[in-house]
């Protein structure tokens, strides 16, 4: 069974907009071996939890938000991991159609709900109206405050209809960020991750801070609360996430019978061809 948590107790968490501590509160960063030994037994634990969630029909929904750059995707890649992608699902919504901007906010992202033993995590949620579309001047004050008015509503009706409901909030101080940034900006492989949005957000940093603060003020409830998760330190954020998913919910250990592999059946006159189809070039 998971671990219990301190629902209960609320931990300290600091909003580190201009901090500049290498790990959290202070703490060195993890070493690599050290990392990779407790991520593969949280990673374990993540496919115990997805047994539990088939064998019982169980619903979740997991959000991820945070500035650019906050550590989102690394976050997501970390759980997905050694998971099944029919089990867990992630799902990273496109900007809207001209049609869909014409539906209720929320509409798309309802469509994306788990059914009956699927786990959804969103990379950026419904709470897109509370941050980038409300600091980009995507969406009008009014909705804004609508958004936010409504939104512990909705969250309230998801939890009460059964879904599990998760919300982390990736807290990156602006320092971090920015050296993130260039790291993008330098490495060939990251390039991509650098849109002309993000460039936007790294020159809006307080405009940003705003709309968190806000959005945080109005959204945190008893039912749906928000938890705050320092990234300036990837690898201790990845760990400390991961647990608090795992004790949140009640999952139980489903037994195991290790399958007997069958017998080969005979070859019964079969040769094996001479393949003469196109190879791949073998470079290493």
């Amino acid at each position: 069974m998971g671990k219990k948590s301190n629902n209960g107790k609320k931990s300290k968490s600091t909003m580190g907009s201009d901090g500049n501590g290498a790990g959290v509160h202070g703490q060195p960063k993890i070493g690599k071996k050290e990392y990779e030994a407790e991520l593969f037994k949280l990673q374990v634990e993540l496919v115990k939890l997805q047994e539990w969630v088939k064998t019982t029909n169980a619903r979740i929904v997991i959000v991820f938000e945070g500035r650019d750059a906050a550590g989102k995707g690394g976050m997501i890649k970390r759980i997905m991991e050694r998971v099944s992608p029919r089990i867990f699902r992630v799902v990273a919504l496109p900007a809207p159609t001209e049609r869909q901007k014409t539906q209720l906010h929320a509409q798309r992202y309802i469509e994306q709900l788990p059914a009956g033993g699927e786990i959804v995590i969103f990379d950026r949620s419904w709470y897109n109206r509370a941050a980038v579309e409300y600091v980009m001047g995507f969406c009008t004050s009014e909705e804004h405050k609508q958004f936010l008015r409504d939104c512990p509503n909705f969250e309230a009706f998801l939890v009460s209809q059964g879904i599990v409901l998760l919300k982390y909030w990736l807290e990156v101080s602006k320092k971090e960020q920015h050296k993130r940034f260039l790291a993008r900006i330098k490495d060939p492989s990251k390039r991509w991750k650098l849109s002309p949005m993000d460039l936007e957000s790294h020159r809006r940093w307080y405009d940003y801070s705003r709309a968190r603060d806000v959005m945080l003020a109005a959204t945190d409830t008893a039912v749906s609360p928000w938890y705050i998760i320092p990234s300036d330190d990837k690898k201790r954020a990845r760990l400390n996430c991961i647990a608090h998913i795992l004790n949140c919910i009640p999952y139980e250990e489903t037994r195991y019978t290790p399958p007997k592999l069958p017998p080969r059946q005979k070859r019964k006159g079969y040769i094996e061809p001479k393949l003469t189809h196109r190879a791949v070039p073998l470079l290493w």
